[in-house]
């Protein structure tokens, strides 16, 4: 019995355990006393500044070590309404600092309220809901982060991964913040592995996206298993508030502040666009000299069709740039470790379709190429906000060849301005050196179009000077 009972108190001392959701406590930011007036920001007009929104100490010492100063335009219409505890509907693409809003607005909750004393196991305080796995795994990462110096636990639950491992994660332990996709979750609510009736704060982050993609049946289901929403704060987000999310904000809010922030704000002020007049045949050559010439790190180029990334992905590899993939072939435990290499510069360059376009946040990609320009003009502003974040300035690069040339004036028209287009210099389309042997099966030269020839095939200047701005 003595026994027993050291073994209890020895274990009140030992760091919790990492498989529970929280970092040891080796891995956690030494906490030494902070004070406040270290975080000296001065006040400017126009801006808000995070250390006037009374944070709790812990929580405005780890926005001060991410370098947080200002609130972006979204956070700043959000944080003073949400932080008093009011539903909020707002308009906000990724990169705008929207999940930064929502995940002080939860931490501070967390913070100001003790919660009941007598909490279930695998019943969360805080439900996130988002779309795909790679943005519920960096909102968990955004989550860590916010929470350095908080004792809160976050769990990830998403499909693609061992059902029994995250059902490991939340079985007998308290849980305060959960993100998740709806399937899963829907599977483990099914199965009594996780319990969403004492959800305090609810968020339902990219519901355009949610709509898109057939999710709303579940949300619904997994929105009513909640706590009704007189007893719950609901925050929903959103590309675009269309009349379908909008009729979701009324059903699931109660008296949402609207917040907007117009996409083509972001495209204009943060992100410097080139488009280049090239051929299907120059691509290649274009996207490497242009790479290898200005020095470039951590690019992401953006393919609309899984055998295209492929191939462009092996004959980067081949040419001695190292290069990452993602796309629907590949399986969630490599595209972890793929987004993982790329974070830490194993690769120079992440090559992948749209399944990377919305939830995906490295910092510092110093470009964004669209090796082919997007069908849909809303997916142009989504890849190219993968840099730029938050008002930071940044590149994207778009390839116009006779086949993506079309989609620039309705992406113009998306964005609300012209788009400069011009021909590459010279020295972008020099010979490629010799390649090794490329893996997988070789890469084929395309036939020639009809009317091309089978040298470089330029455009003439003259026929295509109508896009030159």
């Amino acid at each position: 019995m003595l026994k027993l009972l050291l073994d209890r108190i020895r274990r009140w001392f030992q760091p919790p355990a990492v498989a529970a959701g929280k970092p040891s406590l080796e891995q956690l930011p030494e906490r030494r006393p902070w004070d406040p007036s270290q975080f000296d920001v001065p006040a400017s007009d126009g801006k808000t500044r995070f250390q006037d929104l009374s944070l709790p100490q812990d929580l405005l010492h780890a926005v001060a070590d991410l370098g947080f100063r200002y609130c972006t335009p979204v956070q700043a219409g959000v944080l003073p309404h949400s932080l008093d505890g009011k539903d909020v509907a707002g308009q906000a693409q990724t990169g705008t600092g929207k999940t930064a809003a929502f995940l002080i607005t939860i931490l501070t909750h967390l913070s100001r309220h003790a919660g009941p004393q007598r909490r279930r196991p695998a019943s969360p305080r805080a439900l996130i809901l988002a779309p795909t796995r790679e943005l519920v795994l960096q909102i968990e990462k955004d989550a860590r982060e916010v929470s350095a110096y908080q004792s809160v636990s976050t769990i990830p639950v998403f499909g693609g991964m061992e059902f029994e491992k995250q059902k490991n994660l939340l079985a007998g332990k308290k849980i305060d913040i959960v993100v998740a996709t709806p399937g899963r979750l829907l599977d483990f609510q099914r199965r009594k592995y996780i319990n969403l009736g004492m959800v305090e704060i609810l968020v339902i982050d990219e519901a355009d996206r949610m709509l898109d993609m057939g999710f709303i049946p579940d949300v619904r289901r997994i929105v009513e298993s909640t706590p009704p929403k007189s007893r719950r704060q609901t925050m929903l987000f959103s590309a675009t508030l269309t009349p379908d999310v909008r009729r979701l904000a009324g059903q699931w809010t109660r008296d949402a502040v609207i917040v907007e922030i117009m996409p083509e704000k972001i495209t204009v002020d943060s992100i410097d666009q080139r488009v280049y007049i090239t051929t299907t045949d120059e691509k290649f050559t274009l996207l490497y000299n242009m790479i290898v010439q200005q020095n470039l790190e951590r690019v992401l180029v953006f393919a609309n069709r899984r055998d295209v990334s492929q191939r462009l992905a092996d004959r980067l590899t081949s040419h001695g740039i190292s290069c990452g993939l993602l796309s629907g072939d590949v399986d969630q435990q490599k595209r972890i470790r793929t987004l993982e290499g790329f974070r830490s510069d194993k690769y120079r360059v992440l090559v992948a379709t749209d399944v990377a376009a919305r939830g995906l946040h490295v910092e510092g990609i110093s470009a964004v190429v669209n090796y082919n320009l997007p069908l849909n003009p809303e997916d142009y502003v989504h890849r190219i906000g993968r840099t730029g974040r938050a008002g930071a300035s940044g590149i994207s690069v778009s390839f116009a060849c006779e086949d993506d040339a079309p989609q620039v004036p309705l992406i113009e028209e998306f964005i609300g301005r012209r788009l400069l287009a011009v021909y590459p210099d010279d020295s972008w389309l020099k010979s490629l050196p010799p390649a090794s042997a490329e893996s997988g099966k070789p890469h084929r030269r395309p036939p020639p179009r009809h009317g091309q020839g089978r040298g470089r095939g330029r455009p003439g200047r003259n026929a295509r000077q109508s896009r030159t701005r």
